[in-house]
């Protein structure tokens, strides 16, 4: 009899579902339309996606916001859990941290004031000139990789909108395609794309290396797994970028 109950409370107890925890999510909600502040309220895609992680996963969801080029420092740190804010998978960073499946494959695009788009029409146009793009981030990693990086006047912002003002003092900025569009359109400046998108990338969650960081990623992996079969992941990209960026531009 006493064995039954044992096996009674060991069958309630397996069929509990795991208590939620608090996935603490780093970002610099300032980059439109991904992270970004309005009205007091941070919202964006970001935002809208890793909530829609949470009521997946049971977890609470929890916003850390800070410059982005302290994002990878408190990941690492522990003062996060993983970081949201159009992280690109590089060979450098898959080394250090466990990546989720890709959810967003994006470009970098030149962003100009409107009618310098004939004279700069592509990264290699940037040869001799200014150009602003977000510290810390993939773009500037890639402009400072180009062969002619030496000849390029580079300038380093913690947001778009700082970059949005510098540009009546540079040439160029440097950042997402899809992101680009709607800074084009939110800007009170003409701005204009420059050549097409170049150097795809692939956006994916990064978490800590070790056993616990990678039982969450892949929690959060079979999450997103689900918002894409659902179609609940092409709906906020289509909600924030009017595209669906979340599958490869081969499909």
């Amino acid at each position: 009899m006493r064995k039954l109950a044992v096996a009674a409370i060991l069958a309630l107890t397996t069929a509990l579902p795991a208590a939620a925890e608090t996935i603490r999510v780093g970002m610099s909600g300032g980059y439109f339309p991904f992270t970004f502040t309005r009205a007091d309220e941070l919202q964006g895609f970001e935002v809208d996606f890793l909530r829609a992680i949470a009521e997946e996963t049971g977890d609470e969801v929890e916003f850390v916001t800070m410059s982005f080029s302290g994002l990878i420092g408190a990941l690492e740190s522990g003062r996060i859990d993983t970081v949201a804010n159009q992280i690109t998978i590089t060979p450098e960073r898959e080394a250090a941290f466990a990546f989720t499946q890709p959810y967003v494959y994006d470009g970098a695009q030149v962003v100009v004031r409107a009618g310098n788009e004939t004279e700069i029409t592509g990264p290699e146009s940037l040869k001799g000139r200014s150009v602003a793009v977000n510290l810390g981030s993939n773009y500037e990693q890639l402009l400072r990789e180009l062969p002619y990086a030496d000849e390029i006047d580079i300038r380093t912002y913690e947001s778009n909108i700082e970059q949005d003002t510098a540009l009546g003092r540079v040439d160029a900025f440097v950042m997402d395609r899809v992101s680009s569009a709607q800074v084009i359109a939110e800007s009170p400046l003409p701005l204009a794309l420059a050549g097409q998108p170049f150097s795809e990338i692939r956006n994916a969650l990064p978490f800590r290396n070790d056993a616990e960081g990678q039982a969450l990623r892949d929690r959060v992996d079979a999450a997103i797994t689900t918002l894409k079969e659902n179609g609940r992941l092409a709906e906020i990209s289509q909600k924030w970028l009017n595209a669906d960026v979340t599958v490869p531009v081969a499909e």
